[in-house]
């Protein structure tokens, strides 16, 4: 079958649609097909990553019969998949979010995608080096690189893997801490952030339940 080639009707992206974003998340956004706006995103999701999923999908849906109009309305009631950026509380002006992102590709997408969602205030990643590859270290000499959008950053060390978290903590040029233990991770946080402050927490297993004792922890300051 492949040696046939490919007998589906081609169609590519930027000759045919563009978007213009309305906000710099991507979070609202015009479609445009041949030049001509052809209707109007305005949903929860943030980030050019996304704004591009739903582009491909309006054009797509265009193939079936549906209008990019009646596209475009339904994607602003898409309600997106869990762990992916997904807010998991406010305390004392300190947001907490949650995301899947664990590897570079996937951790430098979102952490654009929140940047131009909180503008400058401060972002401090959290990392749990938890995939398969990530523990092997297939991608510890660009994960430093992957978090440079990030104000501070803050690596777990699993017992689980054979290198040091520390080699990516060398390379990052903002404030990094490096620990094998998640109660000092939440300390350092909670001492560390400020309001206004957003902690993006990255990995896609529990992290020993991070979220929950960040958010405690937090609480716990803001009554103090």
């Amino acid at each position: 079958m492949l040696e046939r080639g490919c007998w589906s009707e081609k169609e590519f992206s930027h000759q045919e649609w563009q978007v213009n974003k309305l906000r710099a998340d991507g979070s609202c956004f015009d479609v445009l097909f041949q030049g001509e706006v052809v209707g109007q995103v305005n949903w929860n999701l943030v980030g050019d990553h996304n704004v591009n999923n739903a582009l491909m999908a309006i054009a797509a849906a265009r193939h079936v019969g549906v209008v990019p109009e009646l596209a475009c309305e339904a994607l602003a009631k898409f309600i997106n998949t869990k762990r992916r950026l997904e807010l998991k509380g406010e305390v004392g002006g300190v947001t907490v979010y949650d995301d899947f992102a664990h590897h570079p590709t996937a951790i430098e997408l979102t952490l654009d995608g929140l940047r131009n969602k909180v503008g400058q205030q401060r972002i401090l990643a959290v990392v749990e080096p938890r995939s398969s590859t990530m523990k092997m270290g297939v991608h510890k000499d660009s994960l430093a690189n992957s978090l440079k959008i990030a104000d501070q950053v803050y690596l777990y060390q699993p017992e689980t893997i054979d290198w040091s978290v520390e080699e990516v903590a060398e390379q990052c040029s903002q404030p990094s801490l490096v620990s094998d233990s998640v109660q000092e991770l939440v300390n350092a946080l909670v001492e560390n952030s400020q309001p206004n402050d957003h902690i993006l927490i990255m990995s896609n297993g529990g992290f020993e339940g991070i979220h929950t004792k960040l958010l405690q922890a937090l609480e716990a300051k803001s009554e103090n």
